[in-house]
């Protein structure tokens, strides 16, 4: 199944499922829907099973959310004890959509515990109370932390069953291109790892004075994590610069946030520390996993980092925040950066790394392979440390599931191909008015200006929202499957439609480029682009003049 597919039965407020393989673009998906649903006047309350997943998605955990913290069981008496608190009920009956994130993370028993408390607040015996649920997730990846109990994932409960979930697979793959790793990657997945596979991972193993200087090493535990960022940040020369972070709201909020930070609350660097970033910058300079080194502090004290493209970046503190009903309820504030000589398998989770160094000879748990492998571009990127049996292993149990999520999508699929595109959007129509917002043709004119996708064609609307979600003009265009001139096109008919602001799309151009580009263009007198071209000597790409144009009428 399509993205586009995946999303199309979403906005009929269906109870789904989406899935797929680590790259398909789940979590892309699941961001067109939120901006879709936020755009009816429609705002989703987004949670993750783990701290570092709720994060990565701007919301809290389910188990913060459902008010259930970290209770293993709840008795008639606990869930209305939760349930009568105002906080908790008061979020509980104001939500329309659930969204929970990294379903694989999620145990039976406490995807159980939050739909009682669902039920006991909304007053509806019926799965989370009557709510829209999406679960987003890949069962391939990290299993629930069982502490000592059997392994129970969340579609074994009967709540999963109730649910009637429509199953969403995602086929496409957007982050590796390398056939010789996917086919490796698929054997993993499939249980069918055969000897031409362990030799291909093999080939990628090195030694010690092997290594690339900036890549980030996975392991499996904390304390290898530790130990060598703290050794590697030793070795160099210089007083140690510090960055302690700040935060807002409640500390039990504030706690959590955290816990899911990738940025540590008190950041030790020096110059030549190899560092990675971890959150995706708004004007497309850098995203959550860019390498780095540390080449300097700037007066005010900030790093600055230059990446291994060359290009240098003056880091600044951002903000992580956990939104509820579309408040900021807690917001932590720390630059956007951990030293990358070491991270654990369990947060690399939903990040995209060009090259790291992975060592799997301590790999103990289902998937820690599959995931650290999965977390890289492409085969040349793997640096193997070690490998052991487990590392290639996922769990037997899923690898029988995953046919009938397969199966299931596939189902899907066809029964929405047969519909009319009419009947699809009159689903549409009734889902969003169910959840009290108001589709966009009966948006008063008024109205409609301050709503960004408001009376767009289709493809306007999602090349906008492409763009907007900071991505670069290369990387909207293969997710949308055109070319990077049409792309700039519909930027041009979405600025005379008076769609378009400047912010949106600035970060499609390097900043250095700009004011050399923007000089031709004020020499030359007619509209055509070819002069400019050739009298930039065919250093700036067509796409990039048209877009300095498209600023200069901003």
């Amino acid at each position: 199944m399509t993205q586009g597919e995946a999303l199309t039965i979403l906005k009929t407020g269906a109870n789904v499922f989406l899935t797929g393989e680590p790259g398909s673009g789940k979590t892309h998906t699941i961001n067109a829907f939120v901006a879709w649903l936020r755009a009816s006047g429609v705002e989703p309350s987004v949670c993750a099973a783990t701290g570092i997943a709720a994060t990565h998605v701007g919301g809290m955990t389910l188990h913060s959310w459902s008010g259930i913290g970290i209770a293993e069981s709840l008795s008639e008496a606990d869930i209305d004890r939760i349930a009568s608190k105002e906080h908790i009920a008061r979020r509980i009956q104001k939500a329309k959509v659930l969204i929970i994130e990294e379903i694989s993370m999620l145990a039976a028993t406490t995807f159980e515990m939050a739909d009682a408390i669902c039920r006991e607040v909304r007053r509806l015996d019926q799965p989370f109370g009557g709510l829209t649920v999406v679960l987003v997730g890949d069962f391939f990846q990290l299993p629930p932390i069982a502490r000592g109990r059997e392994v129970t994932f969340a579609y074994e409960s009967p709540v999963w069953r109730d649910l009637n979930l429509i199953t969403c697979y995602l086929t496409e793959q957007y982050r590796q291109d390398d056939t010789a790793f996917l086919d490796v990657l698929s054997a993993i997945r499939s249980g069918e790892v055969e000897i031409v596979h362990h030799e291909e991972l093999l080939r990628r193993k090195v030694s010690p004075n092997e290594l690339p200087a900036a890549a980030p090493k996975l392991f499996s535990h904390n304390a290898d994590v530790d130990r060598i960022n703290a050794e590697e940040l030793a070795k160099l020369p210089g007083a140690v610069q510090k960055f302690r972070m700040s935060s807002k709201g409640k500390d039990s909020l504030v706690d959590g946030l955290k816990r899911g930070c990738l940025s540590p609350e008190i950041l030790e660097l020096k110059e030549g520390a190899a560092v990675m970033f971890t959150k995706n910058s708004p004007q497309g300079k850098f995203v959550n996993g860019t390498l780095g080194t540390v080449v300097g502090f700037d007066t005010d004290g900030s790093p600055i980092v230059e990446t291994k493209e060359g290009l240098r970046i003056g880091t600044e503190p951002m903000e992580w925040q956990l939104e509820e009903q579309g408040k900021v309820k807690a917001s932590i504030s720390q630059l956007p950066l951990r030293l990358a000589y070491a991270m654990t398998v369990h947060k690399s989770q939903g990040m995209s790394m060009d090259a790291a160094i992975i060592d799997l000879s301590k790999a103990f748990e289902y998937g820690q392979g599959y995931v650290a492998l999965s977390r890289v571009r492409r085969l040349s990127g793997v640096y193997l440390l070690g490998l052991n049996q487990r590392a290639l292993e996922v769990h037997p149990e899923i690898l029988e599931k995953d046919k009938d999520f397969r199966a299931a999508s596939e189902a899907a699929r066809d029964t929405f191909a047969e519909m009319s595109p009419s009947e699809v959007l009159l689903l549409q129509k009734k889902c969003i008015k169910a959840m009290g917002g108001a589709w966009m043709e009966d948006v008063p004119t008024a109205l409609s200006s301050s709503i960004p996708h408001a009376g767009l064609p289709g493809r306007l609307a999602e090349t906008l929202q492409a763009v907007r979600e900071g991505k670069s003009l290369p990387g909207v265009a293969k997710e949308r499957g055109l070319t990077a001139a049409t792309i700039v096109k519909h930027l041009e008919e979405l600025s005379e439609l008076g769609k378009l602001s400047r912010i949106d799309f600035a970060h499609l151009v390097p900043i250095a480029v700009i004011d050399e580009v923007h000089e031709a263009l004020a020499a030359e007198t007619s509209e055509k682009l070819a002069p400019v071209f050739h009298a930039l000597r065919g250093r700036h790409s067509f796409e990039t003049i048209r877009l300095v144009r498209l600023m200069r009428g901003e």
